[in-house]
């Protein structure tokens, strides 16, 4: 019951005291990343433009998988054997501590629900500030169903990332997992751009959250399908989920937009730059008021797994 009693201790912590809003770790590491990665700049020479040879391209790579390396592994070993020769209070303790800071349940929810609130108000100008918070593309022009559509995505795709991807590492492997997945994860959120800057440095860093989180997507979305629109849900994810660039977010998007009964994806733009998102989901286009629906969806779906968890231990 130990590792169930501690998803619970730590999820309880996040919904009361959401996160820490000074010194807070993982701003402490991303601070950390921003000062290794301009350092291994200045040591190759490299200042955020695209290499022209192909030497310095690998050179990149290179530096980018020592920087990861380097920024994950020391920590992720050192609470392991902190833990290992630490009393099994302490442990447990640790592990509720370490999952506290990895998850964002709390935050998705108050970041979701600062768009859902203007746009219920018509307050169309304050939604899209607030939704510049939590997503990268460009936000000024959007409508009232743009908004909506792209805060559901961020609800579903970072409910995978920022939720139940760390429960399932916590289970597999305990604090130094969530630990070595978070951080991973991190690294991605910062590094992981095909742009110019980040093309080739970044490259470890985004296999390497690919890698950690191709196994809790997919948990993810067959989650979202048993809490939702099961056949509608399953259908999207086996048919457009090889759709998406991303491995890991094209089950998730599918699933979920396919769960709610909901159309995603069409034209976004980055960087003053059109892109065309693939089409996900069946159904209507996203209102307003999918975005309550689709944390209620996660909602659903960390319950889901806390019930298995808990009930895998009392079984075994």
């Amino acid at each position: 019951m130990l590792t169930g009693a501690s998803l619970l201790a730590a999820l309880a912590a996040d919904r009361l005291l959401g996160e820490v809003s000074r010194f807070h770790p993982l701003v402490g590491f991303g601070c950390l990343a921003d000062r290794v990665e301009r350092h291994a700049r200045q040591w190759m020479h490299v200042r955020n433009a695209r290499p022209e040879a192909e030497s310095d391209a690998a050179r990149q790579r290179r530096l980018g998988t020592l920087a990861w390396a380097v920024l994950v592994i020391p920590p992720t070993a050192v609470l392991w054997a902190l833990l290992a020769v630490s009393g099994e209070v302490i442990a447990a303790v640790s592990g509720i501590v370490v999952l506290y800071f990895c998850i964002g349940w709390r935050s998705l929810i108050e970041h979701a629900g600062a768009v859902a609130g203007p746009l219920a108000n018509g307050d169309l100008r304050r939604a899209r500030q607030q939704l510049g918070r939590i997503v990268s593309r460009d936000t000024a022009e959007l409508d009232s169903d743009s908004v909506a559509r792209a805060a559901v995505e961020s609800v579903l795709e970072n409910g995978s990332d920022a939720v139940l991807a760390p429960l399932f590492w916590f289970v597999v492997a305990g604090a130094p997992g969530v630990l070595c997945y978070r951080l991973s994860n991190t690294l991605d959120a910062m590094w992981g751009y095909r742009n110019a800057r980040f093309l080739h440095f970044g490259r470890a860093a985004a296999r390497a959250d690919d890698v950690l989180n191709w196994l809790p997507a997919r948990c993810c979305a067959f989650s979202y399908a048993v809490v939702g629109q099961w056949r509608s849900a399953v259908h999207c994810w086996r048919t457009q989920a090889a759709l998406c660039d991303s491995p890991n977010a094209g089950p998730v998007m599918a699933s979920g937009a396919g769960s709610l009964g909901i159309v995603l994806g069409g034209a976004a733009r980055y960087d003053t730059v059109e892109h065309w998102r693939p089409i996900l989901g069946q159904g209507r286009p996203v209102r307003p008021a999918d975005i309550g629906r689709a944390l209620s969806l996660l909602g659903r779906a960390i319950a889901v797994w806390i019930a298995l968890i808990l009930l895998c231990e009392l079984l075994l």
